[in-house]
Order: structure tokens, then sequence, then C-alpha cells
């Protein structure tokens, strides 16, 4: 066989020169894989046909490209007929996200997936993104212990009404988290070895229960493991829709993000990928101890300590402008000085069509 399948592969996804891409797909694929997932869209029969190998053997292919997250059946029982990863976070997604990846075995393809990002990824894609959509694409939804006693909440800005709102619930490691920690650069904020917080909802858990690639969730599992990670200091963000059934509702945090890569490596600006809530931090300066926990907690620089005229002692101050209304400063604060309010009604948000 030819190398001519990994080219093929890196032309859909949309890096056809990358040499950092091409590494990722060798490391993930051997050149059968490759030219199987290159002959997609098709089942067995018809992979068969176009490969000229036997049907058996393009069935045991997809099906092991399916456990690797590369191959995706319409039909997740029947898996009859398959697609290869619509895009690269798709691909990066579901080869990385699952309790079967073995870190220790998989350094190299952490390692290529993390000098990609670095090299290329998050430049192109970062810049590319606001000129195809002309709205942010992924939103801030805000803890629950920041929005419980307001009134007016919509549902979906209420993290629990949405939790709620699944027929199916699971959770997968954050493959974000996964590369990071495969470099020898974890988490600050969490241990994802030890609590896993890429939540799937929806279709999402559904393809996470057929390829058995993580953990089943109730409704108050599901709830608690938002909390836990608001307390954490990780903010909820997802699809910036109305959707209450979105596949995945990530718990983010400014060290691994893919999203932040974009802000950070390639220099876009946060507001043109994500949405703010409608929310608003603010502090309530006579309980604030200038403890700057909350300036720890705020991934988008909002906090920042002075001196308040009059006042011997420094206080936490909030730029309106820069806050993105996730909530994380209030539930980190241990001597209740971070406060929250709406800004703008619920009708002025931009939600993508």
């Amino acid at each position: 066989m030819s190398d001519s399948p990994y080219e093929a592969l890196s032309m859909r996804l949309g890096f056809p020169e990358s040499a950092h891409l091409r590494k990722i797909l060798e490391v993930l694929l051997t050149q059968e894989e490759a030219s199987v997932a290159a002959s997609l869209p098709g089942g067995p029969g018809d992979v068969a046909q176009k490969l000229g190998i036997p049907q058996d053997r393009a069935k045991d292919i997809l099906e092991g490209l399916w456990q690797k997250g590369a191959a995706f059946p319409k039909d997740f029982q029947k898996r009859d007929t398959y697609r290869f990863a619509r895009d690269l976070i798709q691909l990066h997604d579901a080869t990385l996200a699952s309790k079967h990846f073995d870190l220790e075995k998989n350094r190299e393809y952490t390692k290529a997936w993390h000098t990609f990002g670095m090299e290329e990824f998050y430049v192109k894609m970062g810049n590319l993104l606001p000129q195809i959509f002309s709205k942010p694409i992924w939103r801030v939804i805000p803890a629950w212990d920041a929005i419980k006693d307001l009134e007016g909440i919509e549902p979906y800005e209420n993290i629990r009404t949405m939790v709620d709102a699944q027929d199916a619930l699971a959770v997968v490691p954050c493959s974000c988290r996964v590369v990071k920690q495969g470099v020898n650069d974890p988490c600050k904020f969490t241990d994802e070895q030890g609590t896993w917080h890429c939540v799937q909802f929806a279709k999402g858990a559904n393809y996470v229960t057929a390829r058995d690639s993580g953990k089943v969730l109730t409704k108050e599992e599901a709830f608690d493991l938002m909390q836990k990670a608001a307390k954490d200091g990780l903010m909820h963000m997802g699809p910036n829709t109305k959707d209450l059934n979105p596949n995945t509702i990530c718990n983010c945090c400014e060290d691994c993000c893919e999203f932040f890569g974009f802000y950070k490596v390639g220099h876009v600006t946060p507001e043109a990928l994500t949405a703010k809530s409608r929310f608003r931090a603010y502090v309530n300066v006579a309980n604030c101890k200038g403890c700057q926990d909350c300036i720890d907690r705020c991934a988008f620089g909002a906090i920042e300590l002075i001196r308040p005229q009059g006042s011997k002692k420094y206080k936490a101050s909030v730029d309106e402008e820069k806050c993105f209304g996730c909530g994380v400063c209030l539930v980190g604060c241990a001597y209740d000085a971070m406060r929250f309010k709406p800004i703008m009604p619920a009708e002025a948000l931009a939600f993508m069509d």
C-alpha cells in the first residue's frame, strides 16, 4: 500500500500539508487502517469492494477503528455503515477521551497532538473559526451555586435543569487534560485521572455506552460532578445553543482546554469563539479579605486587587467587560464576598442559528 491514505485523511481534516497531523495519523492508524478510513463512508461490503479485501477483514478493521475513535457508525448498535471523523476536534476527542486509553503506552500519540496544537492547530483553526461562524460556537453556562437564588433563570442557563432533562448521561476522561498529562504537564486545577470531567448528554452518552468508553451516570451523579467541578475551579461550557440536549458539556480550565489554546497560542479574542453568560460577578467589598483566591480562579483575568478610597486593605474588583459570567469565583469564595447579577435580559443573548 502507498502512503496516500494518510494524505487523503489529512486533506479531509483540513491540513493537507501538515507533517504534524501526518504524525498523529501514522501513530493512530496502520496503513491498512488508514486505507479503510479513507475509503469511508460505507459498510464492510463497500470497503471490501473498494479495497479488494475480504469482507470479514473489512468488518474487523472497521470495528477496530470504531473502538479507537476513528470511525463512527450511523447506528451505534448495528454498526453496518461508518464514516470517518467529521473534523479534527471529533478525532481528538473520540480517540483520547476513553477509559481504555493507556496513557503510558500512548505518550507518543499525546505528544503528537500537543505538538500539532502548539505549532499549527491553535493558530490556523483559531483564526479560521470566527471567519466561518458569525457568532461564537461555544458558550459559558454559569455554575449552579452562582444562580440558584436568582429569579428568571432560563432552562438553558441552569445546569441542574439541563442535567434533569436527560434520558442518558455518561462521563469520560477529558481529552484535553489527557494530552497535557501525556506531556507531563498535568492540570493545576484538578486530577483528571482521579475524576473524569467530560460529561456526555443524550446521543453523546449513548455513544459512550455503546463503545464502553466511559461511565454511565445517574442524574444526581452528573449534577454532583458538575458541582465538584465548579468548586475545583472548572467552568461549565458547551455549544452556543438553547438546546438542552447537547452531546457534551465540558468542565473547562485555562490550563488545558483547546479553546484556551486558541486564545493564548492562536491569539484569538475569547469573545470571538465563546459567548458570555448574561451574568456578571461583583464584589461585596465589606466581606472581601483580599485573599486573591478569586483572582487565581478567574480564567479571563477579570479580577484584580485594588485599594478602595478610604480603605487600608486591598479588595477584589471585577472588570465587568472581561467577566464571562461563569460563577467560578463566587463558588470558590470562602468569605461570601463574590456576588452575581444579570446585566441583560435573556432575549439579548445571541445563539447560533
